[in-house]
């Protein structure tokens, strides 16, 4: 584990200075997980790690085919193992599994594999992404912004909410007599709206509390995801 830590420390390296636009070309790294997956806890700790970094926006969607074991996950929502089918069909891909990281929408990779996970960042942060993407926010309203961009896709713009952190004690199951730390909790998934990028996007919604912000758009049925910013 000492080297693939090393190999991963080299991708979390970066700039310091929180940003909220994607032409530092982020790098969505979405981590499909359990608290009833034993293969799952080295993935979520690399999750929390790559979530230190500015410009990747990690989000762990907890999937809900793991109950059974014997130990309901909290976090989990039937929507996330629904989202992550349908990354299946759009990769090709006969089965799900855990822990399955996708990056950018694009790309899928076991999540405990560090080496590999390094390498599809890497490779995502030199392609960058498709459309620059501003987000801001002031009270209660978000403005999402981004320049018209020609032959883009159909895509959704989706809000997400996450909680930063928590720990749980596990007394069941594959993970039983654990306290795990879970990062980068995704709570709440929106689709606030759809943009082809035939005109400039500039579009406000309500939010309330404090967890972070998150805005992707991305294109239909699973498709690529074409920007993205975060408000931490």
């Amino acid at each position: 584990m000492g080297k693939l830590w090393a190999v991963l420390a080299a991708i979390i390296m970066g700039a310091s200075v929180t940003t909220a636009r994607a032409e530092d070309a982020p790098v969505v790294v979405e981590l499909f997980t359990s608290q009833g997956c034993s293969s799952c806890p080295p993935a979520d700790e690399m999750l929390a790690r790559l979530g230190e970094r500015d410009n990747i926006i990690a989000l762990a969607l907890h999937v809900d085919y793991w109950d059974y074991i014997g130990w309901k996950d909290e976090f989990a929502h039937a929507a996330f193992t629904k989202r992550q089918k349908g990354y299946a069909r759009s990769f090709g891909n006969r089965t799900i599994y855990t822990p399955q990281m996708v990056i950018n929408g694009s790309k899928d990779v076991v999540g405990n594999r560090a080496m590999d996970v390094a390498d599809l960042i890497q490779e995502y942060e030199r392609k960058g992404m498709l459309v620059p993407l501003d987000i801001a926010r002031n009270g209660t309203t978000l403005s999402v912004a981004a320049p018209a961009k020609s032959g883009m896709s159909n895509a959704d713009i989706i809000l997400v909410r996450y909680t930063p952190y928590e720990n749980v004690t596990i007394p069941r199951g594959e993970n039983a007599g654990k306290t795990l730390t879970y990062s980068h909790i995704v709570t709440e998934w929106r689709d606030i709206g759809d943009w082809n990028g035939t005109a400039p996007l500039s579009k406000t919604v309500n939010v309330t509390g404090s967890a972070p912000i998150v805005v992707l758009v991305q294109a239909k049925n699973h498709g690529a995801i074409l920007a993205a910013a975060r408000l931490r």
